[in-house]
Formats: C-alpha cells, structure tokens, sequence
C-alpha cells in the first residue's frame, strides 16, 4: 500500500471512529433511537428535485454550433454525440481517456456527455471534479450490486446511471474516476436568497423557465436553474446554474451543518471537513449542486441509496425535514468549493 492510500486509509478510519463515537452519544440521549421519532416518510419525491417532462429540445442536425471563447464548431448531431464527446475548450482540462471521451456503446455512454469533460456536472447528475476516486468507483460499485437507485425512476438522469453502472466495466470506472479526482472543481452555481422566482418546467432533468413565464413563491424548495439555456443546451463547459433558495435558508443550513440543529442531525464537518471540503474518501459537499446534494439526502433517508459508506448517514438524515435537507444544501452550495 503506498503512502497516500495509507494516508486516506487512516483519515478514513479516524472518520468512521468520530461518527461512531458521536452516533453512540447521540443514542444514548435518545434511547428510543432516531428511528422513533422520524417524521413519516414522503410517498412521492420531491417534485423540484427530481424533475420530470420531456427531454432536451432536439438541435438542428446540420447547423454548425459555436460558443463564447471556443475556436471549434459542431454540428447539433456531434453536440448529441454520447459516444464522442464534443470537446468545447480542450485546454480546460487533461486529455479525455477512452472511457471520459467515447464510453463504450452501446450501453456506456461518454461520462463527459453528462458530466462535462471538465467534470463540473449539471444539476440533474454530479459534479464528479475533485471527488475522491475511491468514492467515485464506489457509487459505481453501489449501481453495479443494485444498493443505489433515485427515488423517482422516472427521471432520465439517474435511470440513465443506473444502467451505466449496471454495464460498466470497473477498470473503466477505475480510468474515469482518475481522470475526474485529478481536476479542481470550480465555483459553478451562484446561490441567491429569494421570495419570488421564476415558474419553471422539466426539460431533460433539470429546471428551465416555463414557456409561459411568470413568477411565483419559492416555498420550501431550490430551483436551480441554468444561467444561459442556449449555452447550458449546448453542453457549455463554462456556462454555469444559478440556484435561488428560500430566504433565511443558508443561516438555518449553517447551523445544522456546524450543530447538528441541537440533536436533531450531526455536524457535518464530522466526515466533510469543518469547510466541506472532504476528508479522506469522504466527498466534498461545499459549492456543489443543491439539487444533487437534496436528492442524495432524500434517497439516503427513505432508503433509496445504500453501500457502505451510506450506512453511516442514515442516522444523519433520519429526523431531517424537507425544510431542513433545502437549508442544509442552500449552505453547502453557498461555501466556496
């Protein structure tokens, strides 16, 4: 074992020690367990986290497409292309491998098609830039022996991992998730407490503004939406999502992530980092999609994701409200990654 698995290793070991020894005190100030006062379980997900409705608008097969800063030019059928990514800005980041680039056809798409050849992600998949390569190859791992599945199948982003993880092969997985660890990820989405926002609709996986236009009332929700659709549709590497939350959001989210709410959850830096930004194996959560993050948190807590590493977050989630999972990711998405 070389030095730096050994480091993580250990981290990882220091990690699951802290939990455990914290989980145990929190247990026994509550003999009952967390499981007695978990509030029911929503039947249905989220409607604004797992967005439903038809995919992205087609682009004309034949017309030449450009982008700000880019000197290449592709044709809506080669943006399209899952099996050859269209690479917008190869000077953003290292050469793409076999498995990055092109996938393996005709169940294993490009990981850059959906994540980007920077690894910056989009809020209906992961941002997967600067994840540990152990965790990446896990989720693989968890896909592949059926632990992990959305709790809406109806959405296509994460029905369409599922399958990927099914058919991928793990050196692959292995090839990608390296290329991925290696890169920084970079502030991406801009988080802006609101009362108002604009009404939205689905359109592939994620939220765009409703053709009628209109706004109405946050509630109790995240709308995360793209900066620029044209550019988002193209699969712009460098056109960001602004994600409005409820106001007073992030504040009540940094106290339950630095807290844990007064018993109600654990802190989070306990495994993430008194920053978010991952220890060990552990991911980073600071400066990552909100909608990602609520998701993660809802299918972790009705059961929907499981593996080893989720085992340890079931206490966690168990008596968060919906309330609660916008607010903690509002302020995790707020932090600079």
């Amino acid at each position: 074992m070389n030095a730096r698995r050994f480091h993580i290793s250990a981290m990882a070991v220091v990690v699951v020690a802290a939990l455990c020894v914290l989980l145990g005190s929190a247990a026994a100030q509550n003999p009952g367990g967390a499981a007695a006062q978990a509030p029911p379980q929503p039947s249905t997900p989220l409607p604004w986290a797992y967005p439903l409705g038809p995919g992205a608008p087609p682009l004309e097969p034949n017309k030449a497409y450009e982008l700000p800063g880019s000197s290449v030019k592709f044709t809506g059928t080669e943006v399209r292309n899952a099996f050859n990514v269209a690479d917008w800005h190869p000077g953003d980041h290292p050469t793409m491998p076999g498995p990055v680039k092109n996938g393996k056809q005709p169940d294993v798409r490009g990981c850059g098609y959906c994540h980007l050849p920077n690894g910056q992600g989009r809020p209906e998949n992961a941002g997967l830039a600067g994840l540990p390569a152990a965790y990446i190859v896990q989720q693989i791992r968890d896909w592949k022996d059926g632990l992990r599945k959305s709790s809406e199948p109806k959405m296509g982003p994460p029905a369409a991992m599922l399958a990927i993880g099914k058919a991928v092969e793990f050196d692959a997985a292995r090839e990608a998730a390296a290329y991925f660890s290696s890169m920084e990820y970079k502030k991406w989405i801009r988080v802006v407490e609101t009362e108002t926002v604009p009404k939205t609709e689905g359109s592939g996986g994620m939220l765009i503004e409703a053709k009628g236009g209109g706004t109405e009332p946050i509630g109790q929700r995240v709308i995360e939406m793209p900066e620029n659709l044209e550019r988002t549709e193209l699969r712009d590497p460098r056109s960001g999502f602004v994600a409005y939350v409820p106001v007073g959001s992030i504040r009540k989210g940094e106290t339950l992530v630095k807290t844990g709410g007064n018993g109600r959850t654990v802190q989070c830096g306990i495994c993430h980092g008194a920053d978010l930004k991952g220890i060990g194996a552990v991911p980073p959560l600071a400066g990552r999609s909100p909608s990602y993050i609520v998701r993660q948190l809802h299918d972790m807590k009705v059961g929907n994701r499981n593996g080893p590493w989720t085992q340890l977050m079931k206490q966690v989630v168990a008596n968060l409200t919906n309330e609660d999972l916008v607010s903690i990711a509002a302020y995790a998405s707020s932090q600079n990654p």
